[in-house]
């Protein structure tokens, strides 16, 4: 069986890429950042990772909560250009 490059997947007839940045920019552009904290450690236990991220709380109570990859699995860092942080990184 052939496989089939990424770029030819279609989600609502639209290329993967292009879907999930259009359904990503709807909720998050022009949105306002409220609070920044890390991820609360008895959450972590709950949900039984061993990093706490950063969280990030929009003002429509929209949280975005870095994770390691798309199962979940545990907590993860963000990568930025801002100069002095380079990465926010996650904690134990």
């Amino acid at each position: 069986m052939k496989d089939i490059p990424v770029e030819e997947y279609k989600i609502d007839g639209k290329p993967v890429e292009q879907y999930w940045t259009e359904l990503t920019a709807k909720h998050l552009v022009g949105k306002k950042i409220v609070k920044v904290e890390y991820f609360p450690e008895e959450m972590m236990e709950d949900v039984m990772w061993y990093k706490r991220p950063i969280t990030i709380h929009l003002e429509d109570g929209t949280i975005l909560l870095p994770q390691m990859d798309d199962e979940g699995n545990d907590g993860g860092a963000i990568g930025t250009n801002i100069k002095e942080l380079e990465t926010i990184p996650v904690i134990s």
